[in-house]
């Protein structure tokens, strides 16, 4: 895999787990080719101009760009099995992967070490490369978040080719795929409801974890992880006693300080879930054999992921962030953070797809009753759908109903324009959801109509 060079088709290019392989191996010295259906919507998709800067071919997804000069064709899992590249490669026979089953093979050539959890793991994949990287480690990055200190005219920010074996990925429980994995090291932040249930997500973990060579990192706190903390774990923690050990802790608006074997550290991410990020990255380092005051002195340096609570607008009257959350859990620890910055906050959240909308629907509306202040409202967008065959039983107008109905404001709004006009009825803003790009440029507009508005 490492030595010897390959022509590689990556259908579904676009996507956060497949831009990163697609990268990474280009890097390697790999020749590389692609195409996504967003392109063939978007020609100007500024991903897309990335892939070309970088001399990967882009063409359309219509199996036209497939010739068995290819010696593999990688498909994301959101592209269906009877789309006409599945049909073409299979009929040229040019041998097939998924996104998954192919990051499990080049995982197998590194010293990998694997981030799991049902949230955090793009922040905790990316602070630890990005840490790794200043220490001077020279580690491998394949992730779905974007590292804001990663990202240049030609790469997202979502990979990053070092010269040693350490290899550093988000392991996603969402298509069962982390049985295959077979890390060095395996880090486990949290367990809750995403995209299965909590019993077979754990299931997963425990598979994970049974094919680990070296160290298992826990988060001591999570009681849904407690079953897997064996002899050996090394283990993290804010309230419970632990390996690493949080103390003197304060949460700021922008940041957070604490304390950590008697040496100081400040992280320039807000909430207690940013502060769990952080010291499951500690942990892994302190057991690598790197001194907490090295890290320490790093820790304030980075600039975090995009997407994940980043501020378009803070002018002292008006605050519009832009966040990943899209599950029950992400949910609340962006509330709670929110809570500590703001009164009147107006939640805009696109639920990200008709499948999770239904899993989750319960969790959803429970979480927004029991988080949203008499003082907050909450918008919520059409649910977010790419195409495919999805079953469209469910709206965000049923989540809104019973969210109403439980005596907290909320509605459903079909066009965001709408929103944009009624933009001085709030002074805060957090727009938040999964996958969909356009959630960011839909910040920025409400940041620069609030700008202009004052």
């Amino acid at each position: 895999m490492r030595d010897k060079k390959y022509k590689i088709f990556f259908s579904g290019i676009a996507g956060s787990g497949v831009s990163a392989i697609a990268v990474f191996m280009t890097d390697k010295g790999h020749v590389v080719a692609g195409s996504d259906r967003a392109f063939d919507l978007y020609p100007a998709h500024p991903l897309k101009t990335i892939f070309q800067s970088r001399n990967i071919t882009i063409v359309p997804q219509d199996g036209s760009g497939l010739d068995r000069s290819f010696d593999l064709a990688v498909f994301s899992t959101a592209v269906e099995a009877d789309r006409p590249e599945v049909l073409k490669a299979r009929e040229l026979g040019i041998p097939v992967m998924t996104r998954p089953d192919y990051l499990a093979e080049i995982t197998a050539s590194f010293n990998t070490i694997a981030v799991s959890g049902t949230s955090g793991k793009s922040t905790v994949s990316g602070l630890l490369t990005f840490l790794m990287n200043k220490l001077g480690l020279s580690p491998n990055f394949i992730g779905g978040g974007r590292v804001t200190q990663f990202k240049t005219p030609s790469n997202p920010g979502n990979s990053l080719a070092g010269s040693s074996d350490y290899l550093i990925i988000e392991a996603c429980e969402s298509d069962g795929s982390i049985v295959n994995y077979r890390p060095q090291h395996t880090i486990i932040l949290n367990l809750a409801l995403d995209h299965h249930t909590v019993d077979v997500t754990s299931g997963m973990f425990k598979t994970l974890i049974a094919h680990t060579k070296g160290k298992i990192i826990i988060n001591a706190d999570d009681k849904n992880l407690a079953p897997m903390v064996k002899e050996g774990t090394v283990t993290f923690s804010i309230e419970r006693p632990s390996d690493f050990m949080a103390d003197d802790i304060s949460y700021n608006p922008f940041s957070t300080h604490f304390s950590l074997h008697n040496v100081k550290f400040t992280l320039s991410l807000p909430g207690r879930h940013n502060l769990y990020n952080a010291l499951s990255c500690i942990a892994v380092l302190s057991e690598l054999g790197i001194p907490l005051s090295d890290i320490a002195a790093l820790l304030p340096v980075f600039e975090g992921i995009e997407r994940r609570f980043n501020i378009h607008l803070n002018n002292g009257k008006h605050l519009v962030i832009d966040d990943y959350a899209h599950n029950p859990h992400k949910i609340l620890s962006l509330m709670e953070t929110v809570r500590r910055l703001r009164p009147g906050v107006c939640y805009i959240f696109q639920p990200h797809g008709f499948g999770p909308t239904r899993l989750m629907k319960k969790e959803y509306i429970q979480t927004f009753v029991e988080n949203l202040r008499d003082s907050d409202h909450l918008i919520l967008l059409p649910i977010y759908y790419t195409g495919g065959t999805a079953s469209k039983d469910i709206s965000s107008q049923d989540l809104a109903d019973e969210i109403k109905a439980r005596g907290k404001s909320a509605e459903v709004i079909e066009n965001r324009e709408d929103v944009l006009h009624r933009i001085n009825e709030y002074e805060t803003y957090i727009v938040f959801g999964a996958r969909d790009e356009s959630l960011s440029a839909f910040a920025k507009e409400i940041a620069g109509a609030l700008s202009a508005d004052r």
